[in-house]
């Protein structure tokens, strides 16, 4: 069955209505969710990503874009087990995005009395009547049949393709690389992890190197995520286009570059302009190939163990090394301003951020750090081909950190790019720390890790469709003009956007209209006969089935 789209058409409805000719009515809350899913619906992002989801099933008996709304608003919710699904769609906003007819109409349960759904359904299999679109059960045998590959190569391919859509791709084409550890319970059922030690920063440990009896040390299980995100300079989202779940043993480097590789299949060249990673995923082949055959630039910092780093280091006792301040720049904070404040305000402001931002960077250009303040010093070579790996000419830039002691302390990024000045470098690659803060919410507020089943192919649906969920939010804000909130958690988001206005949805032929409830009441007064008592007729119908429509219900 395909995805009906209620269309927003207050004409047609108010006509309807005033004419005593209407379908459903119901009373419903304005919620972020409704409005999330009533976007991917209306835009046929739902859609999109149905059409070629990799199902397991030879026969399609439940339509496969309200499997991945029912994903996507577990997810959301921050329920993880797909029992939780009948007490998820009650309290959430999909059934509103759905309508009556594919989402149900609210009822009394017969027992107990308490208001739940009477739904239509997809097929005549059900015994007892139907109180949510699909059973639950269905849900967690489509997600465990799923093929992990196929799973991968889907969420790889079809995300930046829906981004790229929407006309959310970033014209300077910025992208993080890196990878985090996914721990779960020591319980070797889980399928393909792996025991690993680790400190008590949850850094990887050697441990025939290590005092194993040191309680700093433990043994932990874990996977391994590898992400490749996609962002812009202002931190205005952030969007996963691409992830692979491993086990925790392997190492990323390979993973990821094939993420890239799968990215520029997906959607062209030029879309990714550069890619930054950590020194865990220094590759001088695959950082060449990604130039000559894509044209991406890499920004990458060199390990100390290098012959590139050494040679770098001795440039700079030249005497024709020269430096450069370098002052970091911010990161950009939230707006000051709201809707609400007078445009004099808002004007006064920007000037005055203007000018503060003037004078530091002057200051920067044309005065030397005073003795004991810690400041930095950049220094730049080009065209360096002293790394044999790398067929490519390097760029490197040397970051000088001077404590408040006098003390130095050099590190080393190098890039593909040739144009890039080395203030332009320090600051791009500056921006892959937020990816820490990324990791942070999807462990900490999207439950990423709660993994309630043993089984990988669930495994990799859980982290999956919680990145997706992300990603899709993420987009949903940006289009709505509301990015400011993309860099809080998901339950700040949810709480700044909720509650909303509490309004009347009236439906009529795959229309819908929202009316507040004293325009609503407006309306009603001011209808004449004959319609009047047609619309009288029809609420009274209405009102019946709101406790005949489970004649057969299950037993809560």
């Amino acid at each position: 069955m395909d995805l009906l789209a209620l269309e927003h058409d207050r004409p047609f409805v108010l006509e309807a209505l005033r004419s005593g000719e209407i379908d459903y009515l119901e009373h419903v809350g304005e919620a972020v969710e409704g409005d999330f899913f009533r976007q991917l619906i209306n835009r046929q992002v739902l859609q999109r990503l149905a059409d070629s989801y990799p199902t397991p099933r030879k026969k399609e008996e439940v339509p496969i874009w309200l499997y991945l709304a029912s994903e996507l608003s577990l997810k959301l919710h921050g329920a993880q087990s797909h029992h939780a699904f009948p007490r998820v769609l009650r309290s959430g906003g999909l059934i509103d995005a759905l309508g009556p007819e594919l989402g149900g109409c609210k009822t009394t349960h017969p027992e107990t009395g308490d208001v739940t759904l009477a739904c239509p359904g997809f097929n005549q299999k059900n015994d007892y009547d139907r109180q949510t679109p699909c059973d639950q059960d269905f849900l967690r045998k489509f997600a465990r049949d799923t093929q992990e590959q196929r799973l991968h190569a889907w969420f790889n391919r079809e995300v930046p393709r829906c981004l790229r859509s929407l006309k959310l791709l970033d014209p300077e084409g910025l992208f993080l690389g890196d990878a985090s550890y996914l721990f779960v319970p020591n319980n070797p059922g889980y399928e393909g992890s792996d025991l690993l030690w680790f400190d008590e920063h949850n850094h990887p440990a050697d441990g025939q190197q290590i005092d194993r009896t040191d309680p700093r040390y433990q043994l932990r299980r874990c996977y391994k995520l590898v992400s490749l995100v996609h962002l812009n300079r202002q931190l205005d989202f952030f969007f996963v286009v691409g992830a692979r779940v491993i086990s925790g043993r392997r190492h990323e480097c390979p993973i990821l570059y094939e993420l890239v590789e799968g990215l520029v299949k997906a959607v062209g060249r030029d879309v990714m302009k550069m890619l930054i990673v950590d020194r865990g995923l220094l590759d001088g082949p695959l950082m060449g190939r990604l130039k000559k055959q894509d044209r991406i630039d890499t920004i990458v910092p060199v390990r100390t163990n290098m012959d590139l780093y050494a040679d770098v280091i001795g440039l700079t006792r030249s005497r024709d090394f020269r430096w450069e301040p370098y002052v970091s720049s911010p990161t950009p904070a939230r707006p000051l301003t709201t809707p609400h404040q007078p445009l004099g305000i808002q004007k006064r402001e920007a000037k005055r951020q203007q000018t503060l931002a003037e004078r530091k960077a002057q200051a920067a250009v044309h005065q030397t750090a005073p003795a004991g303040i810690p400041h930095t010093l950049l220094g730049i070579e080009r065209d360096l081909r002293s790394w044999s790996d790398c067929p490519i000419p390097l760029t490197a830039v040397v970051s000088r950190e001077v404590n408040e002691h006098g003390e130095c302390k050099d590190w080393v990024i190098v890039t593909t790019s040739s144009s890039l000045t080395a203030t332009q470098i320090r600051s791009t690659y500056e921006l892959r720390t937020a990816i820490e803060e990324r990791h942070r919410q999807y462990k900490c507020f999207w439950d990423l890790t709660h993994m309630h089943s043993r089984a990988f192919s669930l495994v990799i649906n859980q982290a999956l469709f919680v990145l997706l969920a992300y990603t899709l939010l993420q987009a949903h804000l940006r289009l709505r003009k509301r990015q400011e909130l993309n860099r809080r958690t998901c339950t700040s988001v949810f709480g700044l956007l909720t509650p909303t206005l509490q309004v009347v949805a009236v439906y009529y032929r795959q229309r819908f209209c929202l009316f507040s409830i004293a325009e609503f009441a407006t309306i009603l007064l001011t209808i004449a006969d004959p319609a009047r008592g047609k619309l009288l007729e029809k609420i009274n119908r209405l009102e019946k089935n709101l406790y005949s429509l489970l004649e057969n219900a299950r037993s809560p």
